[in-house]
């Protein structure tokens, strides 16, 4: 992290697609390598620290889902990524579009969907983030290279402070997920561990 201290009371946690298809070893997914990173990562674990750290200082939590809308080819074929979704992986209405045991939205925590990449695209995201005073929006989910990565360029390029929990992020393996730390976030995003950020008070 910078310098900068991080103002609680204008930040919010943001999860992106902690979904079974993308995390669980019987999702969809699992075959490429998801599975088995985010376990390296100890995704679950790290999530549910910072779950608990944001629900205690009162912070907003969003949770954010990409799915599959079944009946039309919604979802595009204009890039690979998008012909990796569905038919049946991510679902909307099935056990892989839902979210992980254990990591699910409270009655008070806004859940979003969408079909794109980032989390900000084609939902009210902005919206909820700039309603609720958010200047500092905190990033944890999966994939660190794409939809992590998608949702972090947009923030900054909304105007918020985009910051992300590296290990409570994962990808298809090691390389993806270092890729993103690497090269393509270092001038776009602060990198924190789940430590480091839920040391932090109010």
């Amino acid at each position: 992290m910078d310098n900068t201290p991080l103002d609680l009371s204008k930040a919010a946690l943001l999860l992106v697609d902690l979904q079974n298809d993308n995390v669980h070893p019987d999702g969809a997914f699992a075959s490429f390598g998801a599975a088995d990173h985010a376990a390296e990562q100890d995704l679950v674990p790290h999530v549910r620290q910072l779950l608990e750290w944001a629900r205690n200082q009162s912070m907003p939590v969003i949770h954010n889902r990409i799915v599959f809308y079944p009946g039309g080819e919604f979802g595009g074929s204009n890039a690979p990524i998008f012909r990796m979704i569905g038919p049946e992986s991510l679902k909307l209405g099935t056990w892989g579009a839902d979210a992980l045991e254990g990591l699910e939205a409270r009655s008070d925590e806004p859940v979003l969907i969408r079909n794109r990449m980032s989390s900000f695209n084609g939902t009210g995201l902005d919206m909820l983030l700039r309603n609720s005073g958010v200047t500092t929006v905190v990033v944890a989910g999966v994939w660190t290279n794409m939809a992590v990565e998608h949702t972090l360029r947009d923030a900054a390029d909304h105007g918020y402070r985009a910051v992300l929990v590296t290990d409570a992020a994962s990808s298809i393996n090691a390389d993806w997920h270092g890729a993103a730390l690497t090269y393509a976030l270092t001038n776009i995003a602060e990198f924190v561990t789940t430590d480091e950020v839920t040391g932090v008070a109010v």
